[in-house]
C-alpha cells in the first residue's frame, strides 16, 4: 500500500519519521523543524489508517513495515542517515531500519513489548471501548502538552481508523530488534506505557542505549521537547562523527 508522504527540507542527510497509533505525521512538527534546521532533508509518513493515507482490511506491525517500504524505497536515496519512531512508530521503525539499513535508529516509548496479565487486558480494552478524547481529557491526560499539540491530537484522531487496535492482538510480534544493524537509541517515559524494568535490562544487554526523561509521558517529544531533543542531539553527536545536529 502507498502511505500518505511528507517531505520537507533539503539538508545533505535524511531523517525518517514514523508516528505512533492514534496520531499521524503532525505529531513531529517541533521535532521535524529541528532536524530541518540542522540539515536534514524530513522524510513523515501517515501509517496504513491514520492521517492521509489509505485504510487497511488487515493492521498488523509487519504489514505497517512492509507499507513504509514500499512507500519510501522510490523517495529514498540510499540509506536514511536516522530513522525515529514512536510507540508503535517505534517497532515499525525497527523493522524497516533493518530492511533500509539506516545508520542511526531513535526510538520514543516504543511498542516493544506489552503489559501482561490484568493490566494488558485493561489497557487494550481502554483502547478498544474508550471514546475519541476530547480536548478537556487530552489536557487532563497531557498537562504538559500546549494548546497546539491538544488541537493537532484532536485533528488527528478524526482521521484514525479505530480498527487499527486489532494489530496488537497478538503481542508477541511487539519485541525489540535482537541484532541491531545501527546504533540504536531508546528514549523512554519515566512511568512507561508499555516497557518494564525486565524490557531495559534486555534492550541494554542487546546493545541499546536506554534513557528515560524525569517527568515525561509517553509522547516524551511533547511533554518535555527541549529534554528529549537534547538527548537525541548529544547521542547523533556521538554516533555520527560527522552530524550536522548542533
Amino acid at each position: 500500500m502507498r502511505l500518505a508522504v511528507h517531505v520537507s527540507g533539503d539538508g545533505p542527510r535524511t531523517a525518517v519519521l514514523i508516528h505512533g497509533m492514534m496520531s499521524d505525521h503532525r505529531a513531529w512538527h517541533r521535532v521535524g523543524s529541528e532536524l530541518r534546521e540542522a540539515g536534514y532533508r524530513v522524510v513523515a509518513v501517515d501509517l496504513a489508517g491514520h492521517g492521509a493515507s489509505p485504510r487497511s482490511r488487515r493492521y498488523s506491525p509487519r504489514g505497517w513495515a512492509d507499507d513504509v517500504v514500499e512507500t519510501l524505497e522510490p523517495v529514498l536515496d540510499g540509506s536514511p542517515d536516522l530513522i525515529m519512531g514512536h510507540s508503535l512508530g517505534g517497532l515499525v521503525a525497527s523493522l524497516v531500519a533493518e530492511r533500509f539499513g539506516a545508520r542511526a535508529a531513535v526510538y520514543v516509548d516504543p511498542a516493544f513489548a506489552f503489559p501482561r496479565g490484568i493490566r494488558g487486558v485493561a489497557l487494550k480494552t481502554m483502547f478498544t471501548l474508550a471514546p475519541r478524547p476530547s480536548a478537556w481529557m487530552l489536557r487532563k491526560l497531557n498537562p504538559r502538552w500546549g494548546e497546539d499539540d491538544v488541537a493537532l491530537e484532536r485533528a488527528t484522531l478524526r482521521l484514525w481508523d479505530k480498527r487499527t487496535i486489532l494489530g496488537f492482538v497478538n503481542t508477541r510480534p511487539l519485541r525489540s530488534p535482537r541484532k541491531l544493524v545501527a546504533p540504536s537509541l531508546v528514549i523512554l517515559a519515566e512511568r512507561s506505557l508499555l516497557i518494564g524494568a525486565r524490557d531495559v535490562e534486555r534492550m541494554r544487554r542487546d546493545g541499546m542505549t536506554v534513557r528515560i526523561v524525569p517527568g515525561a509521558g509517553h509522547t516524551v517529544f511533547r511533554d518535555d521537547h527541549g529534554g528529549f531533543m537534547e538527548l537525541v542531539n548529544d547521542w547523533l553527536d556521538r554516533h555520527l562523527p560527522t552530524s550536522v545536529v548542533e
